[in-house]
């Protein structure tokens, strides 16, 4: 078999900005590029403005040569890693096979492969970030929603049709609020950005002892887990307070995952993580009390610092991966 070069390149789509990176195997990121998605203007449109990303990462590799691209998109992909459906964030988009688009765009028959994004940080989070120690670990990425992802001896753990690892739409209340898939109390409805912002608003209203009515303008109509999160670190106690309820709700979720896959280390990760410890001491905390005893003593919870570049640095991994050891991927 021909030797795989050295250098991928991961895609990140999001709704709002598309961000990627030539990535060289091992090393991490030697280029980056970022662009809005203008995801308004339809699939066509945001496939285009992929192709010139990857094509601009391709002249900056060695001899112009990469091993292939990989694509983390929001949302469900399936099985063959060629297709997104019904993404969210992507007016217009259906389903849509973005793989044979994008390659049409480049003119290139480049190996192509898509993959849940959520899934692609906890991939690169294995390879290059705080998950290197564990083999296996559950990933939680906390921002607009909550996702997840199974990491399983340093591989995604796919489910049936490639599905799994959907933490956030795991119920912790039969009749809690609905997430936006209708779910009720799942773990998305109370720490979702949106959603976590809202409970805090109403929380705080009353309490005008707190630093986040001068930080979150009138009536709190501007609050977010940041402005939580500075108020916390300035010593503001509702603040905290409000980060502790959303850590134990984090960890009665994490509990329920233990106890079902025991697999042992979370892996947190995505923007409202930059609350750290404020979040994260009362979610282990809770864990470690919902966890069964013969787990309890072995369960960990750590944070992820890559940001954004986890999902790229997983995308580019997945090439790899699948370029190497295709049918493993397919029995796993």
């Amino acid at each position: 078999m021909a030797s795989i070069p050295s250098f991928a390149v991961g895609v990140d789509l999001g709704g709002t900005t598309i961000k990627a990176a030539l990535v060289e195997r091992g090393v991490g990121i030697q280029h980056e590029l970022s662009r809005p998605t203008e995801a308004e203007e339809g699939p066509a449109h945001v496939i285009r403005r992929i192709a010139e990303m990857v094509q601009a990462l391709i002249e900056r590799a060695p001899n112009r040569e990469i091993a292939g691209v990989g694509i983390g998109a929001p949302g469900t992909v399936n099985w063959e890693r060629t297709a997104v459906i019904y993404p969210p964030n992507l007016p217009g988009w259906g389903i849509v096979d973005l793989r044979k688009e994008l390659q049409e765009a480049l003119g290139l028959a480049l190996p192509i492969f898509v993959e849940n994004d959520a899934n692609l940080a906890g991939l690169g989070s294995a390879h290059y970030g705080a998950g290197r120690p564990f083999d296996s670990f559950i990933m939680v990425t906390l921002g607009t929603g909550v996702g997840g992802a199974i990491i399983y001896r340093n591989r995604i753990f796919r489910g049936a049709t490639g599905g799994a690892g959907e933490i956030g739409h795991m119920s912790i209340d039969y009749e809690g609020p609905l997430d936006r898939y209708g779910i009720a109390g799942s773990i998305e409805a109370y720490i979702g950005q949106r959603f976590l912002s809202h409970y805090a608003r109403y929380r705080l209203l009353t309490q005008r002892n707190s630093l986040v009515h001068q930080m979150a303008g009138e009536d709190l109509r501007d609050i977010n887990p940041r402005i939580l999160f500075e108020a916390a670190q300035a010593g503001d106690e509702p603040a905290r307070e409000v980060l502790a309820w959303a850590g134990h709700k984090l960890g009665c979720v994490l509990a329920a995952a233990v106890n079902l896959l025991d697999i042992h280390k979370i892996v947190v990760g995505g923007g409202v993580s930059a609350a750290g410890d404020f979040i994260l001491e009362p979610a282990r905390q809770t864990l470690r009390r919902y966890v069964i005893p013969a787990l309890r003593d072995r369960v960990e919870i750590v944070r992820e610092t890559l940001g954004n570049e986890a999902g790229m640095l997983g995308a580019a991994q997945l090439v790899f991966q699948l370029l190497e050891h295709p049918r493993e991927d397919l029995e796993a």
